[in-house]
């Protein structure tokens, strides 16, 4: 067994940082040593910012994105076209989307998706508040973009279930080639996929 080389808190914050998604343990050594030795320009402001994000960030009740404010900012955000909400399994697909700049809607961020081997069940997302979000009128456009997995799409035929009945458009991300992919290094369900929601030029 290694011997330690630090002491306990320098070991401790090297496992924690090792928890985070992207570091294992020789990133974390590396950050830890950095973060370290950048005392007063690093370690100083952002155990400042990481204890103002514990006590001010929250998830907004509406939408379930994660901010300082409830509702948040992108629910409260009047240019937004709130009538169309694009309903994503995290925050982070909600970012990504943002990032892209493709729609300027609203969101529902579902926390997860429907797994019956991982014991996640309908309860155990905000499916629920989806339906009531629906329900009490101003949506007429629901765009389902779930990853493209087995669960991601148990998800969205399990939504569509809910839905049926309501006055709401459903439709989905398109599935297929991505932009400057090339056919030959594709997968057979990509390509197949693609096929399917093929469309006129």
């Amino acid at each position: 067994m290694a011997k330690s080389v630090a002491g306990p808190e320098i070991e401790k914050l090297i496992q924690l940082l090792a928890k985070l998604p992207g570091l294992g343990p020789r990133s974390a050594r590396r950050a830890a040593l950095h973060l370290v030795k950048r005392r007063e320009q690093l370690l100083t402001p952002l155990t400042a910012a990481m204890a103002e994000a514990r006590d001010k960030i929250g998830i907004c009740s509406t939408c379930g994105n994660i901010d300082s404010r409830d509702p948040c900012t992108i629910c409260t955000d009047h240019a937004r076209d709130q009538a169309t909400v694009v309903v994503v399994e995290d925050v982070s697909d909600l970012w990504a989307l943002e990032r892209a700049k493709a729609l300027n809607a609203a969101y529902h961020v579902l926390g997860g998706v429907l797994s019956p081997l991982e014991g996640v069940g309908p309860e155990d997302l905000t499916i629920r508040q989806l339906i009531d979000r629906i329900e009490a009128g101003g949506v007429k456009e629901l765009v389902i973009a779930v990853n493209a997995t087995v669960e991601g799409q148990t998800t969205a035929h399990y939504i569509m279930d809910r839905l049926e009945g309501l006055d709401v458009k459903v439709t989905r991300l398109a599935h297929g080639v991505p932009v400057g992919g090339e056919l030959d290094y594709l997968d057979e369900g990509t390509l197949a996929a693609a096929m399917r929601s093929r469309t006129a030029l």
